[in-house]
């Protein structure tokens, strides 16, 4: 049964806040955020599991006698601090084995020894050099990534009972999405969408038909709490709390279980105008829950099988996905820049036509330092406060593609301050509590609003007799009709092109083709007469178009304002930033392209933020 009179703030699993029926919600004692939560290292965790993929034709990749071989090799010829100067005693030490191999064709190698930071370089590189040795990775743990508390026109307006009183992310005309006059639209009907994650509390009463089983990829019985090592069938969230401060690495702290994976899925698909709870924004979607985060996090190897499965890729002793999903979520990462198994699972992914949304991460830092946020074909996802403005936590850079509501935490209040969906107020497993809702804040909050729009966008697409998007379609679609920030993001914390936007994505995805005379949608420029007030973030494209006659020089001007923009211009066609006739990119805002000897017909210029840009002037002149 479900707990509705014990609603609950959870910023990673944390304080309790009570509601009695008929009154209002009562206010944490000093609740607040604390400093933005660290990445592991491998250096914090010591590794005991490597990653390695070999060249196709060689030895190495097709037998596991050669495998070995290679690692054991990379062992004996690196000097490893505290281990025996003899070569066979060094391999004997850690005596690797193969494990099995992944769904992107590399092998998960287990060691009987961890290798701290500085050994694990050197193994790593002597492994790189081999010249049969593709790419080599340790397999470190990712966690999730939301906040940890220091203490403890016509529109469908859902009948769900919390929805107008708490869900401000989804309607918001500052903060939100836009959601209720999408859901007039489309409502995610026959798409999948996977949650990477936790794994799912299903019997939650607000998830109504709308769950497909999925799948647990944990391979660690002591991250799963499960009796054994082996994958299995069903996602259930066995909890993921940790009992002791120090266990997960050095300075990590004890902790509730947190439920992320079941309220990440609420806000993709929980159910909606069923009188029930709260509501979800793709909640005729179907959730594809797979487990990859367990007690302290999850293993980048059972990440990246995961994504491959999810995706309708093959793993080797898991049973086909009979639901590939369009869209994949994952609220989770880790530090570093992009990885090589990452970049190897998701383009195939994306190669099978699924969408990779991914959570920007929550250390106020640039965001090209964290893995899956940093990786190429994901769409990376800061998050927005309830006022529109950056969270303080959320990371940033030229990676992030567009912002989410994520919660600005306690700064913002309650519920103002919080993301709120369908949660658990058990401690530990999921038998030591009862359902209910929790209010969490983080980009893992933001990323899931962006792929259910994503969910919205390819539903409708489908339901008009089209073909889908491909996911560089859907994710330049979601960049282009973010709707611009109420208020200025700072130009050194980019946070892409604006909060996603639901109902401008459908109306974009849903234009009716062009059939003749057609051209780009672009702003039409008078001679001599400048455009004034352009603004955009860093990543943002707007183009112009001009009618320029035959054989006297035209010249395209941007000045003024604060940033740094980039022009390209295009004859005939729009240009992009690798294909154009002219540009002009230098630092800050003064560009100018002339055309000496330009032919009669229409020029379109794009004007591209390398950074945030604002107030910044266009000018044509022939």
């Amino acid at each position: 049964m479900i707990k509705k009179q014990n609603l609950r703030i959870n910023v990673l699993a944390a304080a309790v806040l009570s509601m009695t029926a008929g009154m209002g919600m009562a206010q944490a004692a000093d609740f607040k955020v604390s400093a933005p939560q660290k990445s592991t290292t491998a250096q914090q965790q010591g590794v005991d599991r490597i990653i390695v993929k070999y060249h196709a034709g060689t030895a190495a990749a097709r037998d596991s006698s050669a495998k070995l071989s290679v690692v054991n090799s990379a062992f004996a010829r690196a000097s490893l601090s505290g281990v025996t100067a003899n070569a066979n005693a060094r391999v004997a030490a850690f005596s690797p084995q193969v494990v099995r191999r992944l769904g992107v064709g590399a092998d998960l190698v287990h060691l009987k020894s961890r290798l701290g930071a500085a050994d694990l370089a050197k193994v790593l590189a002597e492994l790189k050099a081999d010249p049969s040795v593709q790419y080599a990775e340790a397999d470190v743990k990712l966690q999730r990534v939301d906040l940890r508390p220091r203490e403890v026109s016509p529109q469908l307006v859902p009948d769900d009972p919390y929805y107008a009183q708490y869900q401000w992310h989804l309607s918001s005309a500052t903060g939100g999405i836009n959601a209720p006059a999408a859901w007039d639209v489309a409502q995610g009907e026959g798409v999948v969408v996977a949650v990477l994650d936790t794994g799912i509390l299903p019997e939650h009463p607000d998830f109504s038909g709308n769950l497909l089983e999925g799948y647990d990829f944990i391979s660690d019985a002591e991250t799963s709490r499960r009796a054994t090592d082996d994958r299995v069938p069903g996602a259930l969230d066995q909890g993921d709390w940790v009992e002791n401060d120090n266990e997960c690495y050095a300075g990590s702290l004890a902790e509730d279980s947190s439920w992320h994976g079941t309220h990440v899925a609420g806000t993709i698909a929980e159910s909606t105008n069923n009188g029930v709870g709260m509501a979800g924004v793709a909640y005729k979607a179907r959730v594809l829950p797979v487990r990859v985060l367990g007690k302290c996090g999850g293993y980048l190897s059972d990440i990246a099988d995961a994504i491959t499965w999810a995706s309708g890729g093959t793993v080797t002793g898991i049973p086909a996905n009979a639901n590939p999903a369009e869209v994949i979520n994952m609220s989770l990462g880790g530090g570093s820049a992009c990885d090589a198994l990452y970049q190897d699972a998701i383009d195939g992914a994306v190669s099978r036509g699924t969408t990779v949304v991914v959570a920007a991460g929550n250390s106020a830092a640039n965001a090209a330092n964290f893995r899956p946020a940093s990786c190429n074909n994901v769409v990376a996802v800061g998050a927005a406060r309830i006022t529109g403005g950056i969270a303080s936590y959320s990371n940033f850079g030229a990676v992030v593609d567009l912002a989410g509501p994520g919660g600005g935490g306690g700064v913002d209040g309650n519920p103002g301050g919080y993301v709120w969906q369908a949660g658990y107020d058990g401690a530990t497993t999921p038998t030591s509590g009862a359902y209910t809702y929790m209010g969490m804040a983080g980009t893992s909050m933001a990323s899931p609003h962006v792929a259910a729009v994503a969910a919205l966008v390819q539903g409708a697409v489908a339901d008009a007799g089209r073909d889908p998007l491909t996911p560089a379609q859907l994710e330049t679609l979601l960049k282009q009709t973010a709707r611009n920030f109420p208020v200025t993001i700072p130009a050194g914390t980019p946070i892409g092109t604006g909060i996603v936007d639901a109902k401008a994505a459908l109306d974009e995805a849903l234009k009716e083709p062009c059939t003749e005379d057609c051209g780009p949608t672009a702003i039409p420029l008078t001679n001599k007469v400048a455009v004034a007030g352009i603004t955009g973030a860093a990543g943002s494209e707007a183009l112009y178009s001009f009618e320029a006659s035959a054989g006297k020089v035209v010249s395209f001007v941007t000045y003024g304002g604060t940033g740094n923009v980039s022009i390209y211009v295009g004859e005939g066609s729009e240009p992009t930033t690798t294909a154009f006739k002219a540009k002009s990119s230098r630092a800050g805002n003064a560009e100018t392209v002339r055309i000496t000897a330009p032919v009669a017909g229409t020029y379109y210029i794009k004007v591209v933020g390398e950074a945030a840009f604002t107030g910044v002037s266009l000018l044509a002149t022939q």
